[in-house]
């Protein structure tokens, strides 16, 4: 008796999306079911993000499931895609299920109006409790690294007082163009830029007041043609100031990711940061350490900076530890040469390391959106 679409469906039924606890066909994951006359089948898994980790397990675990089902010379062609889901802060009021709209002692003295960005899906701020962590080398490869899967980025260098976006993508003679008012941002290695470095000569250094920081933040968004974008990734100023919060309160962030290095120094201003964001209710996507390691030419490792010290802070603070990303010289040389080290060097173990945490950031953002039903 021939194969037909509703036997594949039923078979597809039994897979589980392994993060989201439930099938994919109830999740709607499963589209294009065909069956043609020889028996042959296709059909479209459609996942939650194109950087998704689990991709090519789901895939065998579909093929597994159909050939189950199908005669043996039936061949089975499986198209694997994504739609990006978007953070429930972005539907309806203000807020979402994130709590924003007051922001606790900030919503009572009147928070700044809150500002609206339709079409970008998720916004993820990359913070530190302190400077000189790695945090815009991480900000910039986790851009370029999302860009790559498919996702449509956006990388905004909020550190108004020391950008480094503009050198670390070799752009320091970029401007943008204005076109209706607003202006296009520069695009690299398929990430859209905005900086303030792309509008201030290098050479002049910005001694500007808290209101005046946060306004000139506020412009690089609302300013801005960011036009459709599933990820708008802040590379934000180091420790817990005036630009942190204008972004907290003005935006309706999915959720922020803590950059660390393992020494204890380190981790005790990473724990005022932990909690800024707990106290403003924004989720916090986890922890990614930075320079874990150092690989010796005979494959060893060398711990300058302790061991583990960031697994084990998220562990101690209920977060999500997102990776350990190692230390080597073409990290350095990619920031100085203004390509990131992911392009630069794609086979390199810390490569290999800043895409598995790009990964892990985009599965716990799913897992975000599906806990509160977004799509």
């Amino acid at each position: 008796m021939p194969i037909n679409e509703s036997q594949i469906i039923a078979a597809l039924g039994t897979v589980m999306e392994p993060d989201l606890g439930s099938d994919l066909v109830s999740l709607g994951m499963i589209r294009e079911v065909a069956v043609d006359p020889a028996g042959n089948v296709s059909f479209t898994v459609v996942l939650t993000t194109p950087a998704c980790p689990m991709k090519e397990s789901i895939k065998q675990s579909c093929i597994a499931a159909v050939r189950a089902a199908v005669p043996e010379s039936a061949s089975i062609e499986v198209k694997m895609d994504s739609k990006v889901t978007s953070s429930c802060s972005h539907h309806g009021a203000q807020g979402g299920h994130h709590g924003n709209g007051g922001h606790g002692a900030h919503g009572a003295q009147g928070s700044p109006q809150r500002i609206r960005l339709d079409n970008v899906k998720n916004i993820i701020a990359v913070a530190s409790g302190k400077g000189g962590v790695g945090k815009s080398t991480v900000s910039v490869n986790l851009a370029v690294s999302l860009a790559a899967s498919g996702a449509k980025v956006g990388l905004i260098d909020a550190d108004l007082y020391g950008p480094s976006i503009p050198t670390m993508f070799g752009l320091q003679n970029a401007r943008p163009e204005l076109s209706e008012g607003k202006l296009i941002p520069i695009e690299q290695f398929g990430v859209k830029l905005m900086s303030i470095g792309f509008l201030v000569d290098s050479e002049t250094a910005l001694i500007w007041r808290g209101p005046m920081a946060s306004s000139a933040i506020r412009q690089l968004i609302t300013d801005v043609d960011w036009q459709e974008l599933d990820y708008l990734i802040f590379d934000l100023p180091p420790g817990t100031g005036d630009i942190q919060l204008t972004l907290v309160q003005a935006l309706p962030l999915t959720g922020t990711v803590i950059v660390t290095t393992p020494q204890e120094v380190a981790l005790a201003d990473v724990s005022k940061a932990v909690t800024m964001f707990r106290k403003v209710e924004v989720p916090i996507i986890g922890v990614v350490e930075n320079m874990s390691w150092y690989e010796l030419p005979d494959g060893t490792r060398d711990y300058i900076f302790g061991r583990q010290g960031g697994e084990k802070f998220a562990k101690s603070n209920g977060l999500n530890f997102l990776g350990s990303i190692p230390i080597s010289g073409s990290v350095r040389e990619g920031g100085d040469t203004g390509k990131p080290f992911i392009i630069s060097n794609p086979d390199a173990p810390t490569s290999a390391a800043a895409r598995q945490v790009a990964g892990e950031i985009a599965r716990q953002i799913s897992m975000l959106n599906a806990a509160c039903g977004c799509e």
